[in-house]
């Protein structure tokens, strides 16, 4: 034990030098009770090395792993902090307990905020992705090439709990997400576990206008239409079921043939199954028979022509077939698949012909659809009652539409609260194909939209908001691109002077609200700009006054009655005028003169007059402000007339020798400041003195020049400038 005794004793023999050395460096430097203080604590440390349990190996152990020196120094920061605050480092203070809520689905008062996507917000394409019930994060995350946790964000922000990024998500929630990363969404409904029945065909009427469309309608469906409408013509999308006499139900839609209503057309072809091209046989292919061509082409449904007017004299059903054919339709005479009949609206010859082409090819096409689950609609027309609120009139393509049910029409929502089919018979639900009027939405959507039925009414808030959201972003991004393309135009290039033309548009239904938009768009020329600021269905009210006074604005009401007298008297207190029309034709022709009228126009110089050059004279000396030679051309006006104010051109031999202003014009010795034709005169041009017998003078002068307003037989109406 030798060994250990060594080193006990060197252990503390250190350990009292080195205190006893820090214990003498601070005597010198402190007080005399700071000294004495010292002193003791080399004793303790003396007498405490020589106790025995101090002799261990354990403690020795000890004392190289924590040496005492700590214990007796501390550092000035030590030093200065407060008496009160603890030694050692600090545990953070942990806040109070938040229970999490375990609801999954949000609040109905909550509003929807969307997140910040961890990507760099740049303006994307517009891209279309297919969604459907069921579809997990990972399959969503492939098609909108997002990140998972970027969607798992947006799902949380929601409300949805997401434990698995291959848990399936609703169709409502999924096109939520996607409307928040910027796609457009089309949705995949499933008839897998449903039941799937034939249901009747969506037949829809097209063609030029005037053709006769409408009058075939009404001898199938034994009515008069036709004669009620304004102006001889259609002007809406209408929807009816015609029960044929064999039995079988065909849904029909009429759409106009005018050139305004395009988008009508477009709207129709896109629901329908089966286009009847209607032509007439004494007028031929025109450009609105071309366009609904077109529009079955693009939405690829079959077509069958029907050629109408054939009791006429004039008709020539021959021609027609020849000329659809040249536009490259495989008629089945000439070994295509696209039925032809001829038909007589006003005799109602042919129409048990038209009826078996259809049902024939209704039954080629094998029509189904499914009846069980949440429906499916699209939105014909919209409009406002005052009474009853937003109307919309449908056509259910899938599913059984029920009342009570939350919808989300576009970006508007609300809950069915009731259905009318389309003799204003109320009904509890609408089965496919079945044109129905759907009332208590919140608000008026578009034409065009589809109708999509939601579980609760939480979920249609919010799908409503992040529509309108898309919506707003979408307009937004427009805007940035049409101030781009300004900025990237050449600058040296010569900007016309060009006025805007504010006009408020209100008109009985949204899709003619949309058309007359449209139209009215069509008619911007370089001199003036068309500025459709606001958009409305129902009649003119005082807001729509007010806002036209605000900035400067027209109001065109079209199809609707006339404002009450309080509003007519306060637009014309505000020197706003109003253009109340119910046929297309007159409105689009009303408006394009008062374009026209509002036109700055072109300033031109145009030859008002034309002299030719009989004699000269030579007056020397006479006049010192013009030099002292003058030269006078005797003249005789041999067309137009001569004025003193225009400038005068010297053309000698075709070409212009000359150009300035007259400084003098007179006839028979008496200053005149115009000279008919056939008349003579003197005329002295400015600084010009080479004038030869022979030469012809002409006066120019200023015309400003207004631009035409034009319309086409087709209805097709333009600006020309």
């Amino acid at each position: 034990m030798a060994w250990r005794e060594g080193i006990r004793a060197s252990l503390t023999k250190n350990l009292y030098s080195v205190i006893s050395r820090d214990a003498l460096v601070s005597i010198s430097s402190n007080t005399v009770k700071e000294k004495a203080k010292a002193l003791a604590s080399a004793r303790c440390l003396s007498e405490f090395s020589g106790r025995r349990g101090f002799r261990d190996a354990d403690n020795c152990k000890f004392l190289t792993k924590r040496p005492l020196i700590r214990c007796f120094h501390a550092s000035a920061e030590l030093l200065a902090r407060r008496k009160d605050e603890p030694f050692g480092l600090k545990t953070p203070s942990k806040g109070k307990f938040v229970k999490r809520s375990n609801r999954t689905q949000p609040p109905v008062e909550a509003p929807y905020v969307p997140p910040k996507l961890k990507r760099i917000s740049k303006s994307l394409p517009d891209r279309t992705i297919d969604i459907f019930e069921g579809m997990t994060i990972v399959e969503l995350a492939k098609r909108t090439s997002e990140s998972i946790p970027t969607l798992q964000d947006i799902l949380g922000n929601v409300g949805e709990k997401i434990d698995s990024e291959f848990d399936p998500l609703s169709i409502d929630v999924a096109e939520l997400v996607a409307m928040e990363v910027g796609v457009n969404v089309r949705r995949l409904h499933s008839s897998e576990g449903t039941e799937v029945l034939p249901r009747p065909a969506v037949v829809t009427v097209m063609g030029h206008v005037d053709h006769g469309k409408t009058s075939l309608l009404d001898a199938l469906r034994q009515t008069s239409v036709a004669a009620k409408e304004a102006g001889g013509i259609t002007q809406h999308l209408g929807a009816f079921v015609v029960s044929m006499p064999s039995g079988a139900s065909i849904t029909f839609l009429d759409t106009p043939g005018h050139a305004a209503f395009s988008a009508m057309r477009a709207r129709g072809a896109a629901v329908t199954d089966i286009v009847v091209l209607v032509v007439a046989a004494d007028d031929g292919v025109m450009p609105q028979t071309l366009e609904a061509m077109s529009h079955a082409k693009d939405a690829k449904v079959p077509i069958v022509v029907a050629i109408n007017k054939c009791d006429k004299p004039a008709a020539n059903p021959e021609r027609v077939r020849i000329q659809l054919a040249s536009e490259g339709l495989l008629l089945e005479e000439m070994g295509g698949d696209v039925q032809v009949v001829e038909v007589s609206a006003v005799k109602k010859d042919g129409l048990d012909k038209l009826e078996e082409c259809l049902l024939l090819q209704a039954e080629l096409m094998d029509l189904k659809a499914r009846i069980d689950g949440p429906a499916h609609a699209y939105v014909v027309e919209a409009r406002l009652d005052r009474g009853r609120g937003p109307l919309v009139t449908a056509i259910v393509k899938a599913g059984t539409l029920v009342c009570g049910q939350h919808v989300v029409v576009g970006a508007e929502w609300g809950r069915i609260r009731a259905i009318r089919d389309m003799v204003a018979k109320s009904t509890e639900r609408a089965k496919p194909a079945m044109p129905v009027e759907i009332e208590g939405l919140r608000g008026l959507p578009m034409a065009g939209d589809d109708i999509v039925v939601v579980e609760s009414e939480e979920r249609a808030r919010m799908l409503s908001a992040g529509r309108k959201k898309k919506l707003e972003k979408d307009r937004l991004r427009k805007m940035d691109e049409d101030k781009t393309e300004m900025l990237d135009d050449d600058p040296s290039a010569e900007v016309p002077k060009r006025v805007e033309m504010p006009i408020i548009v209100k008109a009985d239904v949204q899709g003619t609200v949309q058309a007359v938009t449209d139209t009215l768009k069509s008619l911007n020329s370089p001199q003036v700009f068309v500025n459709v600021v606001h958009g409305g269905v129902g009649p003119i009210s005082q807001s729509d006054v007010d806002l036209a006074q605000a900035c400067g604005a027209c109001i065109v009401g079209f199809n609707i009655r006339n404002p009450p007298t309080s509003v007519s008297q306060a637009a014309t207190r505000a020197s706003t005028k109003i253009i109340l029309h119910r046929v297309i034709y007159h409105l689009l022709e009303d408006i394009g003169n008062v374009i026209v009228e509002k036109a700055p126009g072109t300033f031109e110089s145009k030859v008002a007059g034309e002299a030719q050059v009989l004699n000269i004279f030579e007056i020397k000396g006479k006049s010192k402000d013009k030099g002292d030679e003058v030269k006078i051309a005797g003249c005789k006006v041999i067309d137009g007339r001569v004025t003193k104010s225009s400038t005068l051109r010297l053309l000698r031999s075709g070409e212009v020798v000359f150009e300035g202003s007259c400084a003098s014009l007179k006839r028979e010795k008496q200053d005149v400041d115009a000279v008919g034709k056939g008349n003579e005169c003197g005329l002295v041009i400015q600084d010009c003195l080479d004038f030869q017998i022979g030469d012809i003078v002409q006066c120019l002068e200023l015309v400003n020049r207004k631009p035409k307003f034009i319309s086409s037989e087709s209805g097709a109406v333009r600006i020309e400038c």
